[in-house]
């Protein structure tokens, strides 16, 4: 009589780096996540800076504008209407592209110094916050 010994099957054996490599790549994907919102956190701060420059630049040519018509004329003082026609271009927004802009030309002190204020407030601030300003002064020969 031959007897056949039968083997229990074994219960599998856990390896201890089983679904470490699953882990890794969730903390590989939450690092990754942290970093693309970073990347357009920066994105978007970049664009508003590139919006504030250009609106500097827009004020910095409209004060140009009058301080070029001052030595046109020879003079600081400068006829109400030309003034208020340059006052009018500057607010409307789409001539001079400054939100809600306005602007001033002071008087001449005693040294005939002139000085020329561009404020605008971008769209994109509340109310409460202060505007921007961009102030020249102008001294004629």
């Amino acid at each position: 009589m031959s007897t056949t010994l039968h083997r229990r099957p074994q219960p599998a054996r856990r390896d201890p780096s089983c679904g470490s490599s699953l882990i890794e790549m969730l903390i590989a994907l939450l690092v990754l996540s942290f970093g693309v919102l970073g990347m357009a956190a920066l994105h978007g701060r970049a664009l508003q800076y590139s919006l504030d420059t250009e609106d500097r630049n827009r004020a910095a040519l409209l004060a140009s504008e009058i301080v070029s018509t001052m030595w046109l004329n020879h003079s600081t003082t400068l006829p109400s209407a030309t003034l208020s026609a340059w006052q009018s271009k500057v607010q409307n927004t789409t001539v001079s592209g400054l939100p809600n802009a306005a602007a001033t030309v002071s008087a001449a002190d005693s040294a005939g110094m002139v000085t020329v204020t561009v404020s605008w407030r971008p769209t994109t601030r509340s109310t409460a916050s202060s505007s921007y300003q961009y102030i020249t002064q102008v001294v004629l020969p």
